[in-house]
């Protein structure tokens, strides 16, 4: 999970946690309270993904902005009765109606409805302590499920480090990864730059065990956690400007 996913879903249930913000439709952009849009929107904006700042400002507008600042929808790749398909960080809309955030273990965060069953009206904050809440997943039913998927991730060093698996033919860098995977205890046999079976059986057990995407493909991730080189994650506009100046 991004640190950029991360943070959102944070906010929302540190938000969900907190009392002092309820449900509301007049009061709703944190002070005290939020509605359903609110929550998902401010979560990402303090994330750093602007999109109440690029428009977003309730259920009827936001696939549309959150689109344009990285999201894309991937309601064909889940299974919206179960839930099965969707990640950490997913947002659940359906236009118009409600969203909320999938936060993992098959829950979600959202803000649902005040003390009265209604949208306004209700008193400052959450009192019943399921006005904002974390819950089971359940399908509203959900129109569109937006994935958060710009963020890049680069190796901030001179080195350029390609992504190799298995069957690569760029022995030198497929040596180092062996020699790296033998020093952390995860043996592969002899560095001889050939990446077969045993090599990519070793990059598995690797990824699994620093909680990686287990895909045997050496990416930007699994170089940085082997060599311990710094990552950083950049949103669409700062990934625009390390590209013009070759970061």
């Amino acid at each position: 999970m991004s640190n950029i996913v991360q943070k959102a879903i944070e906010f929302a249930i540190d938000t969900a946690k907190n009392d002092k913000h309820g449900y509301s439709q007049g009061s709703r952009w944190g002070n005290p309270d939020y509605d359903c849009s609110a929550l998902v929107i401010s979560a990402w904006e303090q994330a750093g993904v602007k999109v109440k700042t690029a428009g977003a400002t309730y259920t009827g507008n936001m696939k549309a902005v959150f689109l344009k600042c990285g999201f894309v929808d991937v309601v064909n790749k889940v299974n919206l009765s179960t839930g099965a398909g969707l990640i950490p960080g997913d947002v659940l809309l359906k236009e118009g109606k409600h969203t909320a955030m999938y936060i993992g273990n098959n829950q979600i965060v959202h803000a649902s409805i005040n003390e009265k069953g209604t949208i306004t009206g209700g008193k400052p904050g959450d009192q019943t302590g399921k006005e904002i809440c974390v819950r089971s997943y359940y399908n509203y039913p959900w129109n569109s499920v937006l994935r958060y998927e710009s963020a890049k991730y680069y190796i901030k060093n001179d080195v350029k480090y390609p992504t190799i698996s298995k069957g690569s033919k760029n022995a030198a860098y497929v040596k180092l990864l062996q020699t790296e995977l033998n020093n952390a205890g995860f043996n592969c046999g002899v560095a001889d730059g050939i990446f077969g079976a045993k090599t990519d059986k070793a990059v598995r057990n690797y990824q699994k065990a620093c909680g990686l995407v287990v895909d045997g493909i050496v990416g930007p991730k699994t170089w940085a956690a082997l060599l311990n080189i710094h990552i950083v994650e950049l949103n669409p506009m700062a990934l625009r400007a390390s590209l013009v100046n070759g970061i």
